[in-house]
């Protein structure tokens, strides 16, 4: 009855709006408590959306955007957090006074959200289909039969291939892409109002990232949901934003349309934001490696890096196979063909990358130098030694000259340990010095990278994400290495620490002659960082060349489509689907269930077809 009477106001209300604004949020505030004290996460943020506009709303960790968006749905955990303020006006409703029934009404059917994570926000123990129907059934009348069909109906809406065939499969299953495509789903079911968008691309590969931010535009033209999108990409923004909103420590510092916002900034928070996007074709021209220039910087160094020509490492044919196992007994019925008959040389000094979209087989190769995945064959050869020959005793040295700084920081780092233990540890293992000068070398090791020597009594937690990734490359400099493969290192931080990260690195690398392996799906990161770039596909290199021979004149249409795929910071410059019309599979080839692709993009470098099993990748 209350859900009812609920519906029926509603409809009153919507009826004598009398302007095109769909949204209004005045001066809202949250707080959260934490042992320190209380912290203001939105400090009286005012935010107006109107019918059918997408509004960004654009900040790095910690700026209060995804606060602002749970609070406006009330989602806001109670305790910690708490609403302190504010009004949330919907179609002429105050929401920010319903119960939490009546709220029930609003979210999903009303305005509903997409969050950054799809597998965490999907439930693992039921189906795709059975998650989009239960949406349905929650806020519709439609039986449980008709509810299922329209939930397979919303997987072709948003483009998931063989729809019926995935409403029968778990979230994992699905490729990352499939599962935020899933999400969409669910969030567009009921046909809301509004779509609140929490980060949804930040984890994807270049190319399923750009497809979503097409598929969200044409969506959003077809229902004419408004959108609201939360990131901290400028060059996403650009790509779909009517109107942007910054926010910085909880407050908005600045508002207008896309283009006033992205071609004549006001704030100084916005302009580093600009400042510190790598923009692909920046480098156009440009023989080296050399830092991003960043407003407000003092005693940077800009010079290129032009590293030597003498091999440090060399790659031949490297092969590695994981066994997919079935039974009680384990047997192996199939191998999955991760790595295959890759060559390569990185010389010292110098920066080598390894691109490619999730799946494509890079960070094996990385993994497989360090013998942290066993190779099925090949050669790697460094210091006229086969690392892949060496046993486990000659690997422990082989370690100390090759080190790896992984993509997430706090899962790499040890929770129970100091900073500084951290580190030194590496030392210790390697039976380095006495406990005094190990001291020492931690403590020049961490103002190297930027940190305190009061941060080295510090746990990882106590640090922020650059923080963090700034201590792993301190762990990874301690013995003195001679390469440093850094899988993913800057991927998941904000924009500007990751070109502070990017550009400590560079600096490290023309300081200490350091020689890196560059593993990364970012085309405008790996055109500032390298040197030499090698594009992955399948498990193979399909194009290898100077950084400026493979991003000034790609030669593999698979190369062309990443380019082709990278967001550009220029509101004016937008990419529609049809420009996006490409389907790589990049997923591992399968050695069982061969079957012939008619994609151009499987043709690989040496010309062989490269063939793959469709097993729910």
């Amino acid at each position: 009855m209350v859900q009812l009477r609920f519906k029926t106001v509603q409809k009153i209300m919507a009826l004598t709006t009398k302007n095109n604004c769909l949204l209004d949020v005045v001066e809202l505030e949250t707080e959260f408590v934490t042992p320190l004290g209380t912290t203001k996460a939105v400090n009286k943020v005012s935010i107006s959306l109107e019918n059918g506009e997408t509004l960004a709303i654009v900040g790095e960790s910690g700026s209060g955007k995804s606060v602002a968006a749970l609070s406006i749905l009330r989602l806001i955990p109670e305790p910690p957090g708490k609403i302190v303020g504010g009004k949330v006006n919907f179609k002429g409703i105050e929401i920010d006074k319903l119960t939490d029934i009546e709220m029930r009404g609003i979210r999903g059917n009303d305005i509903s959200i997409i969050f950054q994570e799809p597998m965490t926000a999907l439930n693992p123990v039921l189906t795709i289909g059975e998650q989009i129907s239960e949406t349905i059934k929650r806020h519709t009348s439609l039986s449980k039969k008709n509810a299922a069909e329209k939930a397979i109906q919303m997987l072709e809406r948003v483009r998931v291939p063989e729809a019926r065939k995935r409403a029968h499969q778990y979230p994992h299953q699905l490729s990352g892409g499939m599962r935020q495509r899933v999400m969409i789903a669910i969030a567009l079911a009921c046909e809301p109002k509004i779509l609140i968008a929490d980060e949804p691309t930040t984890a994807l590969d270049v190319t399923i990232q750009a497809e979503i931010l097409a598929l969200l535009n044409r969506l959003k033209s077809e229902t004419g949901a408004a959108i609201i999108f939360i990131t901290h990409d400028m060059a996403v923004v650009a790509q779909i934003a009517d109107r942007v909103i910054v926010m910085y420590q909880g407050e908005k510092v600045e508002e207008g349309t896309v283009y006033e916002v992205l071609e004549n900034p006001q704030h100084s928070y916005t302009k580093s934001l600009l400042a510190a996007v790598p923009k692909l074709g920046e480098m156009r021209g440009k023989e080296n490696p050399e830092q991003i220039a960043l407003p407000n910087q003092i005693n940077q160094s800009l010079s290129p890096i032009p590293g030597t020509n003498e091999k440090l490492l060399e790659i031949k044919n490297l092969t590695t196979r994981f066994p997919v196992k079935e039974g009680i007994f384990s047997k192996v019925i199939a191998n999955v063909h991760a790595v295959e008959d890759v060559s390569f040389d990185i010389n010292k000094g110098q920066t080598f990358s390894l691109v490619g979209e999730s799946g494509c087989g890079k960070s094996t190769v990385g993994r497989s130098i360090l013998k942290l995945e066993k190779a099925h064959s090949g050669k790697i050869l460094m210091s006229n030694a086969d690392l892949l020959s060496l046993n486990k005793k000659q690997m422990k040295d082989a370690r100390a000259d090759v080190q790896m700084v992984f993509q997430d920081p706090f899962g790499s780092l040890n929770p129970r340990q100091k900073a500084g233990n951290i580190v030194s540890e590496m030392l210790k293992v390697h039976g380095m010095g006495t406990s005094l000068n190990r001291q020492e070398r931690v403590k020049s090791l961490f103002e190297r990278v930027g940190l305190t020597i009061d941060q080295m009594d510090s746990y990882p937690h106590e640090f922020s994400g650059g923080q963090r990734q700034r201590v792993a490359i301190a762990r990874a400099l301690a013995l003195n290495p001679k390469l440093v493969i850094l899988d993913e290192a800057v991927s998941a931080l904000d924009v500007s620490v990751q070109a502070n990260v990017l550009n400590l690195l560079m600096e490290l690398q023309s300081e200490l002659k350091l020689t890196y392996l560059f593993i990364s799906h970012d085309m405008a990161v790996v055109e500032r960082v390298s040197h030499y770039v090698g594009v992955m596909y399948l498990g193979r290199i399909v194009e290898m060349g100077s950084r400026k021979s493979v991003f000034e004149n790609p030669q593999h249409d698979y190369t062309k489509a990443l380019l082709r795929a990278v967001p550009m910071a220029n509101p004016r410059i937008r990419k529609d689907e049809a420009e996006l019309n490409f389907k790589p599979i990049a997923s591992p080839i399968h050695d069982i269930g061969y079957k012939p692709l008619a994609s151009k993009y499987e043709k690989v470098a040496n010309e062989h077809l490269v063939l793959r099993t469709d097993i729910g990748y």
